[in-house]
């Protein structure tokens, strides 16, 4: 969201049940500025165009455990300092802009619908139904010879109509094949052949520090090119407030604006190592990309089935730390017997849903999945997410000072989407 292991019956323990919904409210407010995930449906980030193709087989270079992997130099070994020109001359051709459009139909009262007196004074002159076309535009990449091109899934989400521009003028409709706003990528296909691609790095390997080029459509000015930096790796979605996505994010310095979205973030060698995505409003410097394993694996699914299945427990929670405990303390009072001192707390079960069913309660304490311990929220999510749907999850939790032992069914994540 891989392997499951069979779970021991829950243990029976003489204690008042909390409601679904017990004091949530209250301890969401007593939390303002905490890491809260709600491992649920799903909102979109406002955003205009993206694309995946699936990628034709590409070679990555398979790191050993333990190996020291050497980030390529700021220069290239031949000590040429417009290393980064070659590199956009090799892959500026493969670099797309995506245009969208969907049209925006404005609802009339019921009132003037239904109501007779309405009628009788407004008659033909009623309000009708209104029409506005709303437009965006946004980067993608060609990663197949044949027209298969990724981008971002708020890109083109909901469009009813897609165009891709090539760098050398042409112009494509295109079809989208495919979207996933949990991991907001989506694939793209134009009728061509004969397109330049670009090969794939190995996002796995990167490290802070790192040359990284990105070429997008920034604003609207094509084909725009910026350098910088890997700030860091393994940005979570709550880090950078974005708690309804599953993705660890790349960091980086290098210039990205709007209409950046979906386009690639590559390495020195040229290679594309994650697609740009997202930048913090009001702050410099502090981009953030999908890593280019992710997006494959993404790609793959969506371009073989049209969607990506993601697993859902169905509750909200929090990392517990003794700054938390002590503010749920507060709110609680004796309400809720709240023992431990880590793990991740749970401060919302969605009714019916698949924690619901398993005996999940608000107030537990989650202290392993799958025998693995976790400490925070970012580590259920990942657990979650590589577990398989409709197979039970084993969770051990910590209730009024016990253990007890239960399996969770995870069910498919219910995506909302944008009106």
């Amino acid at each position: 969201m891989k392997t499951r292991n069979h779970h021991s019956a829950p243990k029976k323990i003489n204690t008042r049940r909390l409601p679904h919904r017990w004091g949530a409210d209250k301890i969401l407010g007593m939390l303002s500025g905490v890491a809260v995930v709600f491992l649920a449906s799903c909102s979109l980030l406002p955003a205009k165009t993206f694309e995946t193709q699936q990628s034709e087989p590409q070679t990555q270079k398979i790191i050993e455990p333990n190996s020291v992997i050497v980030p390529p130099p700021m220069i290239s070994s031949s000590g040429d300092p417009n290393f980064i020109v070659k590199v956009v001359q090799q892959v500026g051709p493969a670099v797309v802009r995506i245009d969208s459009s969907r049209t925006i139909t404005s609802r009339v009262p019921d009132q003037f619908n239904n109501d007779p007196f309405f009628r009788r004074f407004f008659g033909d002159a009623a309000p009708q139904p209104r029409q506005r076309v709303e437009r965006g535009s946004g980067s993608g990449f060609i990663i197949n010879s044949s027209g298969q091109i990724v981008t971002n899934s708020h890109v083109v989400d909901g469009a009813d109509r897609v165009t891709v521009t090539l760098k050398d003028g042409r112009t494509f409709d295109g079809k989208v094949l495919g979207e996933d706003p949990v991991t907001d990528v989506a694939t793209i296909k134009i009728d061509a052949n004969n397109l330049p691609t670009l090969s794939v790095g190995n996002s796995d390997a990167l490290q802070p520090g790192e040359t990284v080029i990105a070429i997008g459509n920034p604003l609207g000015l094509n084909n725009t090119v910026t350098a910088g930096i890997v700030s860091a790796t393994g940005r979570s979605s709550s880090d950078i407030g974005a708690s309804d996505k599953r993705v660890d994010y790349i960091q980086t310095d290098a210039a990205i604006n709007p209409g950046n979205s979906g386009g690639p973030l590559l390495n020195t060698r040229g290679q594309v190592i994650a697609m740009n995505t997202a930048i913090i409003r009001g702050a410099q410097g502090l981009g953030f990309a999908i890593p280019i394993n992710t997006v494959q694996k993404i790609a793959q699914e969506l371009i073989a089935t049209g969607k990506v299945d993601h697993p859902y427990l169905g509750v909200q929670m929090v990392t517990l730390t003794p700054e938390n405990k002590e503010r749920i303390k507060k709110v609680a009072g004796d309400r809720l017997n709240l023992t431990a001192d880590d793990g991740v707390l749970l401060v919302e079960i969605v009714p019916r849903s698949p924690a619901s069913e398993a005996g999940l309660r608000v107030g537990d304490v989650i202290k392993s999945i799958n025998s693995q311990p976790v400490t925070k929220i970012e580590q259920v999510q990942k657990l979650v997410e590589n577990s398989k749907i409709g197979t039970k999850l084993p969770i051990e939790v910590e209730r009024n000072g016990q253990i007890v032992q239960l399996g969770v069914k995870p069910a498919t994540l219910p995506v909302r989407r944008e009106g």
